[in-house]
């Protein structure tokens, strides 16, 4: 990923944050010699040395993939700048955003526990604590059946890249307008990219 250094995410914590908060990623891999991508959840585990997840059995994807090391990618927030916003109008719009790009190879997980342990976890993370739904409550046979149609796997992380575009580039009263104005617009992605520039600028006061 192309990444100028003052959008580095130089803090690992960091970009742990943002695949715990935003872990329906993209997995990209290479498939009968071309680009293939599945659109699916990952879970970190404890130890931030895996990410956790399943496949369709229907879907061909993971057929070739054991051993490859593919790219995951995790989008974070991202929001159109207005250059409108800004002291001057001569400038051009642009995109802020956050993003963690994960590299590692695949491992097929053939250990029945460890692929219902995965699916516990990933229930578990989205279900609300006062949810009347539990995997653990199913019917053993059932789950087992369903299961049959998923291929669970794992990547070990090799590498992440964090790239975090957030107005770095612009001037400190440049930032403030652009913070000014996303705080005013009632959407989850700007007023998340509001709140990490307001962030960064309070980590440089």
């Amino acid at each position: 990923m192309y990444i100028p250094e003052h959008f580095t995410m130089k803090e690992g914590t960091a970009a742990y944050d943002v695949i715990q908060e935003n872990s329906f990623a993209t997995l990209f891999s290479i498939h009968n010699g071309i680009p293939f991508a599945t659109h699916l959840p990952l879970l970190l585990n404890q130890e931030k040395t895996y990410l956790y997840g399943h496949f369709a059995r229907s879907n061909p994807q993971w057929r070739d993939i054991q051993n490859q090391t593919v790219l995951t990618v995790f989008h974070g927030p991202h929001c159109y700048i207005s250059p409108s916003w800004y002291e001057t109008n001569k400038a051009v719009p642009t995109w802020n955003y956050v993003t963690v790009h994960v590299y590692g190879e695949v491992e097929l997980i053939e250990n029945e526990q460890e692929l219902m342990d995965s699916l516990h976890d990933l229930v578990g993370k989205y279900e609300a604590p006062d949810s009347s739904y539990n995997l653990h409550e199913l019917d053993a046979e059932f789950l087992l059946g369903m299961s049959k149609g998923i291929q669970g796997f794992r990547i070990k992380i090799d590498r992440m890249e964090g790239k975090a575009k957030i107005s770095q580039n612009h001037s400190l009263q440049r930032q403030e307008l652009v913070i000014k104005q996303l705080e005013q617009i009632p959407h989850p992605n700007e007023q998340q990219i509001a709140s990490l520039m307001k962030a960064n600028l309070q980590q440089k006061g």
